[in-house]
């Protein structure tokens, strides 16, 4: 076999991103033939990664943040050696292909993270990042950096357009993250066209105001000033680098080259002709020459560098048994074996001691429970620490080098603090908490739909949650926002009603390996409520009866949080006959057994009264167009607290006069 050039290296993978776009009719072609030459020197010369165990954990991260161009990186999976066929490839964008439109981590092996929304990738890489300087601080030891990798991404203008570029960028500046090398793929083309009309940024300079290192100018087609710049990325040891690539979206195509319509749509038959004549590709579609899959393939020299990983930890073991044992635990998943009892007991004695506490202070008690028995446990608030209540007593900010930082200071950054969340989630190790008004989940709420959809093991905390928090008035009451994070699949939302039920939901979200949960606490205090023990162990079933008539109930009224206090009153106002039904998370209750579901809301039962200060279509579902919902139908007001719950409806004389009604 000869040896291929770079240019036929890079080839190989524009074609495989020709062929199937043009396979499957749809795609964007433009962005892997512009990337193609950028990609082929990182990974042919730098990339750190086993495709033979795609999970090995000193692997670097690749991510590449416009996802749109997904075929660059399956045929960079594809080449290397990753479990992903060539019949992979010619299913390109086809129902339940490991080879979907965006990448996705759940169904592709060698896939980091989801980005379809653009930018987020950016912030999920500052996670990782993140994630590897903190595990290196707390494991590494001299001549024993068992933790020693990088994380490299690939984005283009539109993300670098999303403003939660700028809110990740500043971090990572921040927090001097040098093992972040982001590529900026300039090539001037959006949809829309040449970007000169709404893309204007000095974003070098930018980006060198956020405190990273820039390296200008380097042409995104010539390897050799591309090593060039990677190595000195590679020589800075203070600070992230943004290497700024020219490139031109639809390299080789003789007549789409650098115009917007090679960024979302097949070339066409005779457009990939003149191409294939132009780039000296003679082969057919998905015909890969020997010389050059040889060239691409790096099965060998991924298993020599996780062999000599391998030999370094076993070094590591010898010496430090006790960490090695946690940083395995830790990277697998897996909690200390102290933390179910100890959290158990806890419960347990919150249930006996009985405090009458706000919810987001019983909050700040859990993890001052469970932080010290949870090394893994890291997160912050977005400039709300002294409102949502997530400092502790063992609170060490990441932006240091002590080996047990712990907590991230986010700034006013909801939607960049959740990504950064997820992309430490992904990343492995720990199990990242953020903070913020509940109200305010909706600059986040794109960043928690992808913690969902990609099953990341991230704790979304939200304070404030009604009119309860008063006087700030209706811009920051949610109303509709409790609704809005149920409707999202695979996401666990937490209403806790007093400090007992917010200890369980704390333990549940830790526990959670499978997608993320969202904790829901009041500013004002809750009342304790009364439980034996099955109703203390009931609780993590998501609903369960509170308070139960003698016989068979007549009405059900179903409440969360602090609504769960008036429910509690008006029952004794009704006397026998009223059975009250807690129901702190409706996601985790609806994944009950029928017999469970059915016993604590029985359909024999039709009248029944759901009692929430948030939007009242939602509890339809549970009390039907028999029943009655004490809600929300409309913004807040600027008061007092009790003012506003007078005033909405939420009194024991409305919820008398709503069950009177049926």
């Amino acid at each position: 076999m000869t040896t291929p050039s770079r240019r036929d290296l890079a080839n190989a993978l524009r074609f495989l991103a020709i062929d199937a776009v043009q396979a499957a009719n749809s795609g964007h072609p433009g962005m892997p033939m512009g990337m193609a030459d950028i990609a082929e020197v990182l990974w042919n010369d730098y990339l750190s990664h086993n495709p033979g165990n795609p999970k090995w954990l000193n692997r670097d991260r690749f991510v590449l943040s416009n996802g749109h161009g997904s075929m660059l990186q399956y045929g960079l999976l594809h080449l290397a050696g990753y479990d992903l066929g060539i019949e992979d490839l010619k299913r390109f964008r086809q129902f339940e292909s490991r080879t979907p439109g965006h990448p996705e981590n759940f169904m592709t092996a060698g896939i980091e993270t989801t980005t379809g929304p653009l930018g987020q990738g950016l912030a999920n890489a500052v996670g990782m990042a993140l994630a590897e300087k903190l595990l290196a601080q707390r494991f590494n030891r001299e001549d024993l950096n068992i933790v020693d990798h990088r994380t490299w991404v690939f984005m283009g203008d539109g993300c670098l357009m999303e403003g939660i570029s700028h809110e990740a960028a500043s971090l990572a500046g921040t927090w001097h993250l040098n093992k972040l090398v982001a590529f900026w793929d300039d090539n001037h083309i959006s949809i829309d066209g040449d970007v000169e009309g709404w893309f204007t940024d000095d974003t070098p300079a930018r980006f060198e105001a956020y405190g990273w290192k820039v390296i200008r100018n380097v042409n995104g087609h010539d390897p050799v000033e591309l090593k060039t710049a990677i190595d000195t990325a590679m020589s800075v040891d203070d600070r992230p680098v943004l290497i700024c690539c020219r490139t031109t979206i639809g390299f080789g195509s003789p007549n789409k080259a650098g115009k917007e319509s090679s960024h979302g749509a097949p070339l066409g038959a005779e457009e990939i002709a003149l191409t294939r004549e132009a780039l000296e590709w003679p082969h057919a579609p998905f015909e890969m020459p020997a010389d050059i899959a040889a060239g691409w393939d790096a099965r060998s020299r991924g298993d020599a560098q996780e062999q000599a990983w391998n030999a370094l930890f076993a070094n590591y073991r010898a010496a430090h048994p006790a960490m090695a044992e946690e940083f395995e635990q830790r990277m697998r998943g897996e909690l200390p074996a102290v933390f179910e009892p100890a959290a158990q007991a806890y419960i347990e004695k919150l249930q006996a001691e009985g405090p009458t506490v706000a919810s987001r202070k019983a909050s700040q008690m859990a993890i001052e429970a469970f932080a010290p028995l949870l090394p893994q446990l890291v997160g912050g608030s977005a400039d709300l620490a002294h409102s949502n209540l997530t400092l502790w007593k063992g609170s060490k900010s990441v932006n240091s080098d002590d080996a047990n930082a712990n907590y991230i200071y986010f700034g006013v950054r909801e939607f960049a603090m959740t990504a950064i969340s997820n992309g430490l989630a992904l990343h492995g190790g720990f199990i990242p908490y953020d903070a913020t008004f509940l109200v305010f989940s909706d600059y986040a709420r794109n960043a928690v739909r992808m913690s969902a959809l990609m099953g990341a093991r991230a704790i979304h905390v939200y304070t404030h949650d009604s009119i309860g928090l008063g006087e700030d008035g209706p811009t920051h009451q949610p109303v509709e926002h409790m609704a809005s994070l149920r409707y999202i699949p695979n996401n666990d939302v937490w209403r806790p009603c007093d400090a007992v039920e917010s200890a369980v939901a704390w333990r549940a979200a830790i526990e959670r390996a499978d997608g993320p949960s969202c904790l829901v606490f009041s500013r004002q205090n809750l009342p304790h409520q009364p439980r034996d023990a099955t109703q203390l162990a009931n609780i993590a079933r998501g609903g369960y009866i509170l308070k139960d008539s003698v016989g068979t109930p007549e009405v059900i009224l179903i409440a969360t949080g602090s609504e769960v206090g008036l429910a509690m009153q008006a029952a004794e106002k009704l006397g026998d006959g009223v059975r009250v039904v807690s129901m702190p998370s409706t996601d985790v209750f609806d994944r009950q057994d029928d017999t469970y579901r059915a016993h604590v809301l029985p359909g024999a039962c039709r009248k029944r009264v759901a009692i929430e200060a948030g939007t009242a279509d939602f509890w339809r579902k549970y009390v039907g167009l028999d029943g009655a919902v004490i809600g929300m139908h409309g913004y807040g007001a600027s008061a007092p607290a009790d003012v506003l719950f007078q005033h909405f409806g939420f009194t024991v004389d409305a919820v008398v006069n709503a069950v009177s009604s049926l």
